[in-house]
């Protein structure tokens, strides 16, 4: 089948791999993406794919703490400059508000509650921005967290929203709570952890990780010839050990490298801030928002719009 230079783009960006090899995979996989960078780590080609969004669009994505209540939410703008405006940010300070106030379902529902200080729906409210703004403005999403202590996090402007729920027993000093969930929302917003832990993690997924680690040490083990086919087997299998708790330490936040403190691992530093407190603290589950993230933006040929200007 016919593969778009596009297409081969995109997988190059997502790997590391170059064009050529990205084609290949592609030809091998039948314009699969999925399977094309599964069959590049096989090689050895490639490491653990990110989960990465194609184009980014524009807006804000940012997290608050309401009357304790945890919010984080994404709203875009059509460009970066709006997304700065202040009536902008404003209306999304008060949206937040209402997801905190209200806990509607999805947005949907959002849309039509009332906004705050107005005998209107926040939908109402939306089309008045847009028209004073001048810009298509989207509320795409929100994560809402009623219980326990609740922390966020808002990294270059609204680039990156961290919203982190803990738990504590046993702790009178929840300042110091909140402050270690400030220093595992910017291990989140930099580090881009999937799962709080390895128990979270889907059997499938496991399984899929561990499939492609075991081609890929069969692969390695192919140019010993000496040693027989049964044993190369037996050491592949055990690289694969090895290899998935590096995969655990990448997508789980409690078995990664504590940023500040990189001899130690995230787990290990919650379990010794909380005997210093004198309790039990516990990372019960985190959203992480990226502004934009698996949005495309449509793609025009800057010569073509020029030109229609003119017209």
């Amino acid at each position: 089948m016919a593969i778009s230079a596009k297409t081969v783009k995109e997988l190059r960006e997502m790997t590391g791999v170059g064009m050529m090899k990205c084609k290949e995979a592609l030809v091998a996989c039948d314009g699969d993406m999925d399977k094309a960078v599964d069959w590049l780590r096989e090689k050895g080609l490639a490491a653990q794919a990110k989960k990465a969004s194609k184009v980014a669009s524009e807006g804000v994505s940012k997290a608050y703490v309401i009357d304790g209540v945890g919010v984080i939410i994404e709203v875009n703008s059509q460009t970066d400059f709006v997304s700065k405006n202040a009536t902008f940010q404003a209306f999304v300070d008060d949206v937040a508000t209402v997801v905190a106030t209200e806990n509607p379902a999805d947005v949907e529902t959002l849309k039509a509650a009332n906004y705050p200080g107005e005998n209107r729906s926040v939908d109402a409210v939306t089309a008045d921005r847009v028209l004073s703004i001048g810009e298509n403005i989207q509320i795409r999403r929100f994560v809402r967290y009623a219980d326990g202590i609740n922390v966020a996090y808002v990294h270059m402007g609204g680039k990156i929203g961290v919203l982190v729920n803990l738990k504590a027993e046993g702790i009178e000093d929840t300042a110091a709570v909140a402050e270690l969930g400030k220093d595992l929302a910017m291990q989140i917003a930099a580090m881009s952890p999937s799962y709080v832990s390895s128990d979270e993690i889907p059997a499938e997924e496991v399984e899929k990780e561990k499939a492609v680690q075991l081609a890929k040490a069969i692969e390695e083990g192919k140019e010993n010839t000496k040693i027989p086919e049964a044993k190369r087997k037996m050491i592949a299998e055990n690289k694969v050990k090895g290899r998935m708790n590096n995969f655990y330490a990448e997508v789980c936040l409690l078995n990664q490298q504590y940023v500040k403190e990189n001899k130690t691992t995230v787990e290990q530093h919650v379990k010794a801030v909380a005997k210093q407190l004198g309790g039990k603290i516990q990372v019960v589950k985190f959203t992480r928002f990226v502004t934009g993230e698996g949005i495309e933006k449509k793609e025009e040929n800057f010569a073509d719009e020029v030109a229609s200007m003119i017209k």
